[in-house]
């Protein structure tokens, strides 16, 4: 329950776009599939923005950085260990992003000419939402070491 319901929340932000789509594609279809991929390119480009921002603070402040974690605990903070955490799961995200992106493609083109291929379109968005989790999991890892 709780993977389809992880599923579900990562496949929200194509919503929209898939909409656009399916109104679109009657009309002139080969420019419904150029929007579409360049509205989850967009989407991809914003997330990496955002991480890139981020990673900016983060590199920039370490005091800050130090003052939120077990700093104040009389714990050490590994910098290097959080700055591959992030790393790792910044880059599966955005590694999760493109395939998001190109399988989610290929799969609103499946649904709209055969419609009931909605749900192996939809295990294959999924699997590719597994790569974040893998990056998730090895900054735990690093974490927790």
């Amino acid at each position: 329950m709780i993977l389809i319901l992880a599923v579900l929340v990562g496949l929200i932000p194509v919503i929209p776009a898939v909409i656009i789509f399916l109104r679109e594609r009657d009309k002139v279809p080969t420019k419904a599939t150029r929007n579409l991929i360049f509205g989850l390119n967009g989407f991809n480009a914003v997330l990496g923005l955002m991480a890139s921002g981020i990673a900016i603070v983060w590199l920039f402040s370490p005091p800050a950085a130090l003052a939120a974690g077990g700093y104040q605990e009389g714990g050490t903070v590994d910098q290097y260990a959080t700055l591959a955490a992030a790393i790792s799961t910044g880059l599966a995200c955005v590694g999760a992003g493109i395939a998001v992106a190109s399988s989610g493609a290929a799969a609103v083109g499946a649904i709209a000419e055969k419609p009931e291929s909605f749900g192996r379109s939809l295990i294959f968005v999924g699997l590719s939402e597994g790569i974040a989790i893998y990056g998730l999991i090895i900054s735990f890892l690093i974490l927790f070491r």
